[in-house]
């Protein structure tokens, strides 16, 4: 394969275009596409869904874009003629709708997958809440799961976002150290960590989060349970709800009288987060790193978490505000935190020394740099050495290409002319929407 650094290609296949402004998974697609850039590569990407109002402009970054339709064998014709040196994809759902098409018209490209997060842990943790159960009794042995380790093992290399997730799929799943990448969000090491709104400038309590995503959703509604005991001993103090696309059910909650007002989406996050003291971010499930957190120590802003919205972000050090095991103490302490100045300029500084031992870019940009270009150059004995991998892909092949053929034949017959019933095809195709 031609690897001239004046002629390397990637195709990124989105889940959706990335909107930086409005979740942690933009801003990290963001970090990737700079990645790319800087390593010489003409990017190309495509997706399924259309551009909305807060999606990045990726002409402006001289990045071609396109929309592609699924079940549709004009992507075939697409990617052979473009024949990338790279193709990632966003999220194991569009390798599901994608790869074998990849795989088929380009074989010798590398397939790299950004999980994101690892989505099975999520929706388990989300059912075990439902259920009453903590989410250490969360099932991960289910069929998302399945389909997403499947996912993973058909792809080169897999970019995970947490030490906590590289562990499970490593000691739980036994998947290859050989596929797997821990590259967690990054910032620049030029940030300026230093506070430059002061404790006394401060004021208010702060929820963010894109409330199209669950996990904010109930965040924010667990709030609205804890928020009045928080209130009634600082009266004076009103938290501050931010995200875009909030659903009615948090519209409503806005209360003036109660000092629960829901803002509506932060354009400057920046800016939002050094007006506010202190961050309240009850999160009961979810999987990954949460954006939130991250971008609360870059900014000098303690937050008051669980378990859960810390995972992956601290290791082994203090974490940058507190870590609370139960609503009571969760209330407690988002009362110290915001009282006490000393407490709190302790949690600001824990908070930048994790962003700086643990999330600089130069930490992590050469070893992928390096691990990518070894793979390119090595793609087939790779492959070799992952070859249950290339047993699922043949598999896949066999199984999710024939029945998206087939919705592509069913989606050519009108309705009106066609006397055969096909069973459960709304199924089928809400499943690879």
């Amino acid at each position: 394969m031609d690897t001239n650094l004046n002629t390397k290609k990637l195709l990124i296949i989105g889940h959706t275009y990335p909107e930086p402004s409005t979740t942690a998974a933009g801003g990290r697609m963001m970090q990737l596409i700079q990645f790319f850039t800087g390593s010489n590569y003409e990017i190309t990407f495509v997706s399924t869904a259309s551009k909305g109002e807060k999606s990045a402009n990726l002409i402006a970054q001289n990045i071609a874009t396109k929309n592609i339709k699924l079940n549709d064998s004009t992507f075939d014709d697409f990617v052979k003629e473009l024949n990338p040196t790279v193709v990632m994809f966003d999220r194991f759902i569009t390798e599901e709708q994608f790869g074998w098409r990849v795989s088929e018209n380009c074989p010798q490209a590398l397939k790299i997958l950004d999980t994101e997060d690892l989505h099975f842990l999520r929706n388990a943790r989300k059912e075990a809440i439902k259920k009453n159960k903590p989410v250490s009794e969360a099932n991960l042995f289910s069929d998302s799961s399945k389909r997403e380790l499947a996912s993973i093992l058909r792809c080169d290399l897999s970019l995970i976002i947490s030490e906590y997730e590289i562990e499970l799929l490593r000691n739980t799943f036994k998947i290859s150290s050989d596929i797997l990448f821990y590259l967690p969000l990054l910032t620049d090491a030029n940030t300026e960590f230093k506070n430059t709104v002061s404790f006394t400038e401060r004021e208010n309590f702060l929820a963010i989060g894109n409330l199209l995503h669950p996990p904010n959703v109930d965040s924010v509604l667990q709030l609205k349970k804890l928020w009045p005991k928080v209130k009634k001993q600082i009266p004076s103090a009103e938290l501050h709800v931010y995200g875009a696309y909030a659903p009615q059910q948090i519209l409503q909650l806005n209360n003036k009288k109660e000092g629960f007002i829901v803002k509506g989406w932060a354009e400057d996050i920046k800016e939002i987060m050094n007006n506010y003291r202190v961050q309240l971010a009850p999160i009961r499930f979810g999987a990954g790193l949460k954006g939130k957190l991250f971008d609360a120590m870059q900014f000098g802003l303690p937050s008051i978490t669980t378990e859960i919205g810390a995972e992956g972000l601290n290791g082994n050090l203090a974490f940058g505000g507190i870590i609370t095991t139960s609503d009571e103490y969760f209330i407690t302490k988002a009362v110290e935190l915001y009282s006490d100045e000393n407490a709190w300029q302790n949690a600001q500084e824990n908070g930048f020394r994790i962003i700086k031992k643990r999330f600089l870019d130069e930490l992590f940009s050469e070893k992928l740099k390096a691990r990518i270009t070894s793979l390119v150059e090595n793609i087939t004995n790779h492959r070799q050495e992952n070859f249950l991998g290339q047993v699922i892909q043949h598999h896949t092949l066999q199984s999710t290409k024939y029945l998206s053929k087939w919705i592509e034949t069913k989606n050519q017959i009108p309705q009106s002319s066609s006397p055969v019933c096909f069973a459960n095809s709304d199924e089928v195709r809400d499943e690879y929407k």
